[in-house]
């Protein structure tokens, strides 16, 4: 057995752990911090004539200021169906509108729901951390098969080694988004 099977479970194992950090990323950036941020409504859906469609896909979303969030859809008949799903997304904004657009001014956050939002970011970075041990996982039990069918012992113990200091790199990486975030988020 060659050491390139060796070398394809430690590349899908960093592939997976890449993964877990950008799909946390993503999720961090939703979280808000009491700026107006135009990412936390990429996952609100809007009725766009019976179809559920992403808010930016129908609407330009600009921040004039650190505390206003302006929605000009491009079609004006979507305003109402637009303040609806804000509405029904629960992320905590009231939209206005104008009858041209549905402007949204970005409350400041109270303490408490400062904390409630570390916890949410911390239970994401678990999450995180989860998936980058399960990437390991995967990959050690992959790399112990391939022992049993002729892979040097000392290819296996470099590959275990080589998964760890991978999971012991991405973790750091999630604690540092976590870190940055948090400290975002108790910023007043």
């Amino acid at each position: 057995m060659d050491i390139g099977k060796a070398k394809e479970v430690v590349a899908a194992a960093k592939e997976k752990m890449q993964k877990a950090i950008e799909y946390l990323e993503s999720e961090l950036l939703v979280v808000r911090a009491g700026k107006a941020n135009p990412a936390v409504f990429n996952s609100v859906m809007v009725d766009y004539y019976g179809t559920a469609t992403p808010l930016p896909q129908v609407s330009s979303i600009t921040i004039p200021d650190a505390k206003t969030i302006l929605i000009q859809p491009w079609d004006k008949s979507m305003i109402a169906p637009i303040e609806k799903a804000i509405m029904a997304a629960n992320i905590g904004f009231t939209p206005q509108n104008n009858g041209e657009q549905v402007r949204i001014n970005v409350p400041a956050l109270t303490e408490e729901r400062r904390r409630d939002l570390v916890k949410q970011i911390k239970a994401e970075g678990e999450q995180a951390r989860i998936s980058v041990r399960n990437a390991r996982r995967d990959g050690v039990e992959q790399v112990k098969k391939f022992q049993k069918d002729g892979l040097p012992e000392d290819v296996v113990k470099d590959t275990e080694a080589e998964l760890q200091k991978l999971t012991d790199n991405f973790n750091k990486k999630v604690d540092e988004l976590l870190e940055k975030k948090e400290k975002d988020i108790m910023t007043v």
